[in-house]
């Protein structure tokens, strides 16, 4: 598989709704961005016309408008980012990128839990989680 083009902010909110909310118009991605900003229609057209030249999304008619999906997976996506992140900003160190991030954000109780169901099937050699 060649490499995908690496996204940019917006480019990365409108993913994570097409991974959420599945394939929509450029209408619907509108109304769901994840930082809640209100974008102009055209302006998300755009993002999305450009997207699709990069390989990052698909469309197919739907009426007169287009319904987009996403063509590449999040792991696909997110993988080499977050291994990037982790080998630039904390020197390789898994470990410390994750205990910058569970001090500065707040984690609830479920989550912690799922940490921990993840970190013991890491341990097992599951392979749970390996599918996102």
């Amino acid at each position: 598989m060649s490499a995908i083009a690496r996204p940019s902010e917006l480019e990365l909110q409108v993913l994570a709704v097409l991974w959420r909310e599945g394939a929509s118009t450029a209408r619907e991605v509108s109304e769901c961005m994840p930082d809640g900003k209100r974008r102009a229609y055209t302006t998300v057209l755009s993002v999305l016309q450009v997207m699709e030249k990069k390989g990052l999304v698909k469309h197919r008619p739907d009426g007169r408008a287009h319904r987009y999906s996403a063509s590449v997976t999040k792991r696909q996506v997110l993988g080499p980012m977050l291994r990037q992140l982790v080998s630039n900003v904390f020197g390789g160190s898994a470990s410390t990128a994750v205990q910058h991030l569970l001090a500065e954000n707040k984690v609830s109780a479920e989550e912690l839990d799922e940490i921990r169901a993840l970190i013991a099937e890491h341990d097992g050699g599951g392979t749970r989680g390996r599918k996102r």
